[in-house]
């Protein structure tokens, strides 16, 4: 079975001995499910990253940083610069979350200048994209996520784009109201988005960057989600934040992958 990447990003939840418990707790869930058929990511609070790095098995989780500042050091108050996560080893930085776009007023601009830095710096670069529900209403879903693909690897090479990976999370889908997308409809924007991959850096590279879809992903979608062709994973938000629950959601969705026989 193709290997599927499950993860989730705590946002600003947990403290810092909630957070190694609960990592502490996913591993030890989850450690007989061989690393060759899952990824398996979480993204704490900045806070909360050293005690992470230091207290949890890592062979069995990868741990990312929720942003980073494009320089590596500079005037740029309250930002964190790659050379700082760098000193804790951490494996990814999640890069142009919508609550950074449109809470904090990033642009494709400025995402991908995180993501030639997250690149050149040795990080897996996870580039979250997604249109707003305006945008859909308007029937631009399409021209958006080309348009945050294209500008948001901007002068990355194919080599470099071995390390990306891609979140699509509609921005209508996330959060407490969120909405979730029909299994159809991501389906049909994770193709959109692995054409637009391909296109950057041909078949066998854009092919080969994993598109997982985020938003309002729950147990009584999870499993429909999964086995479409094109969803290599689900980046899960408040249904992954309890271990024991997040566990299952992962163990049924590989089971009906299974069952689908995906490939």
């Amino acid at each position: 079975m193709k290997k599927l990447y499950f993860g989730t990003n705590l946002k600003m939840y947990k403290n810092i001995a909630d957070t190694v418990a609960y990592l502490q707790k996913l591993v030890e869930n989850t450690k007989d499910i061989s690393r060759e058929d899952i990824e398996l990511f979480v993204i704490p609070s900045y806070t909360s990253l050293q005690s992470a790095t230091e207290k949890v098995d890592r062979n069995y989780v990868k741990l990312g940083a929720q942003n980073m500042c494009w320089e590596e050091q500079g005037q740029f108050t309250g930002e964190i610069s790659p050379l700082m996560l760098g000193e804790l080893g951490l494996d990814l930085v999640m890069i142009g979350h919508s609550e950074r776009r449109h809470v904090f007023g990033e642009t494709d601009f400025e995402e991908n200048k995180k993501v030639i830095c997250a690149l050149e710096h040795g990080f897996t670069a996870l580039l979250c994209v997604g249109e707003t529900e305006e945008e859909k209403e308007f029937g631009l879903s399409d021209e958006v996520l080309r348009t945050q693909l294209k500008v948001g690897f901007h002068n990355v090479t194919p080599e470099m784009a071995k390390k990306a990976w891609v979140a699509y999370e509609p921005v209508w889908a996330i959060g407490v109201n969120g909405k979730p997308a029909s299994v159809e409809y991501a389906e049909e924007k994770h193709q959109v988005i692995k054409k637009c991959l391909v296109e950057l850096f041909g078949e066998e590279v854009g092919l080969s960057i994993p598109v997982l879809y985020g938003g309002s992903v729950n147990p009584g979608n999870a499993n429909q989600l999964i086995v479409q062709p094109s969803v290599d994973g689900l980046f899960t938000g408040r249904s992954a934040w309890q271990a024991d629950a997040f566990n299952t959601l992962i163990r049924d969705a590989m089971a009906s992958a299974a069952a689908a026989g995906k490939k």
